[in-house]
């Protein structure tokens, strides 16, 4: 029992300071996916919708509402983990939790949960943002948080993988701009993937950004191209195998 209040406690003074931090410096982590946002309904939403029309049924802006909520909440989880678990490394105070009885989950999920944290605040500000630009809908206000939620844990994961690897910080930028952001562009964020034949249509099949940009949009337009159910799993083991690869690598990685 003793151990496990030990462990809770170091989990809460994790995600404590990680959430400390993205306050402390709100301009940067809470203001610029505002910005952003702004930016992609003016062109995207105003400019070149009104010349696209409808997109699966609803309106260009309000279709691709779901999936900019969605590309600021990967984009939050994914540099808060990779940020802090960097710095937490570079600064040597990794060491000190390596060398107090805590768990390796505790430290891993500790550093997750704050990037959760992050990626939901971000996300909540960029959907007020939204409603200046376009009518809201909420079909299932679960859906919308479980898939935040799992999306958010995902791409935090993948940030501590990233972080535990990388020797310099440029090498996050190499990540972002080779692997995210193609993965991103190419989820379904701009265009309906029904529209995709051939080649690409078997690549989007392959890519977990489509599934989980669609199942927010079914949440909030109520429009399924898919089995719900078959998105779901496809979650869940991402952050199943990303969790587990995370432990493993932990133990075997030389760069910590």
């Amino acid at each position: 029992m003793k151990n496990t209040r030990q462990q809770w406690m170091a989990f809460q003074t994790i995600v404590h300071r990680e959430v400390r931090r993205v306050f402390r410096i709100w301009l940067q982590t809470i203001v610029p996916p505002a910005v952003t946002t702004c930016l992609y309904f003016v062109i995207f939403g105003n400019l070149v919708g009104s010349r696209v029309g409808l997109m699966g049924g609803f309106p260009y802006a309000e279709f691709i509402t779901p999936g900019l909520i969605m590309l600021s909440v990967i984009n939050a989880a994914y540099t808060n983990a990779f940020g802090s678990f960097f710095a937490a490394k570079m600064q040597r105070t990794l060491e000190e939790m390596l060398v107090a009885p805590l768990s390796l989950w505790v430290i891993i999920m500790g550093f997750v949960a704050g990037s959760v944290v992050r990626a939901l605040i971000v996300g909540t500000v960029v959907t007020l943002v939204s409603t200046f630009f376009t009518p809201l809908h909420f079909y299932s206000g679960f859906i919308i948080v479980s898939v935040a939620i799992l999306a958010a844990t995902i791409f935090a994961l993948t940030g501590i993988l990233s972080a535990i690897y990388a020797k310099k910080y440029d090498e996050a930028a190499f990540v972002r701009t080779f692997i995210l952001t193609p993965l991103t562009y190419l989820g379904g964020v701009f265009y309906s993937t029904r529209l995709l034949h051939g080649y690409w249509h078997l690549f989007s099949s392959m890519n977990p950004i489509v599934y989980i940009v669609n199942s927010f949009r079914y949440g909030q337009l109520g429009a399924p191209t898919f089995q719900i159910l078959y998105a779901y799993g496809v979650m869940i083991f991402g952050v199943v195998f990303l969790f587990s690869f995370s432990i493993w690598a932990f133990n075997r990685s030389k760069n910590l």
